[in-house]
């Protein structure tokens, strides 16, 4: 048997704007990668990237569920000595909520070349603004 290699045109990419608004944080990061990867596509080969851009609007209003937004803690490390930072979960949203879910969906896609291809095409944005319109993105939804 012959492997199926499609033919991945970069001009058919289609683009998605998700409202994170109410939305659980690791179910949206699941759906949106699962987008950005091309899962949901019959031409899925898992080492091309075939999938379409994904606009993330909201970002603030994600929810987690449990405690994690007072006990989940991130580590960031600078390199120096004593160089160890944690941050809550209420941190990040207060300061950048749109890395919450930019850490989720990259913890999701693969760990190497086309994972850092695959997290250029993910925009995630505050608020509901976004300056991606001319693209015409439509809707995708995320909540169960």
């Amino acid at each position: 048997m012959k492997t199926f290699l499609p033919k991945v045109d970069l001009d058919q990419r289609k683009w998605h704007v998700v409202d994170a608004n109410g939305a659980v944080l690791g179910r949206l990061a699941v759906r949106v990668a699962n987008v950005l990867r091309g899962r949901n596509k019959p031409i899925y080969t898992s080492h091309l990237d075939a999938g379409d851009f994904v606009v993330v609007i909201n970002a603030e209003k994600v929810l987690v569920t449990g405690k994690k937004e007072t006990d989940k803690r991130f580590m960031t490390y600078s390199g120096w000595k004593g160089g160890e930072k944690y941050r809550t979960v209420a941190d990040i949203r207060a300061r950048h909520p749109e890395k919450l879910i930019t850490h989720a969906v990259k913890g999701m896609i693969p760990k190497n070349r086309l994972g850092r291809v695959l997290l250029t095409k993910l925009k995630v944005y505050r608020g509901s603004d976004h300056p991606h319109a001319a693209q015409q993105p439509t809707p995708l939804d995320v909540k169960d």
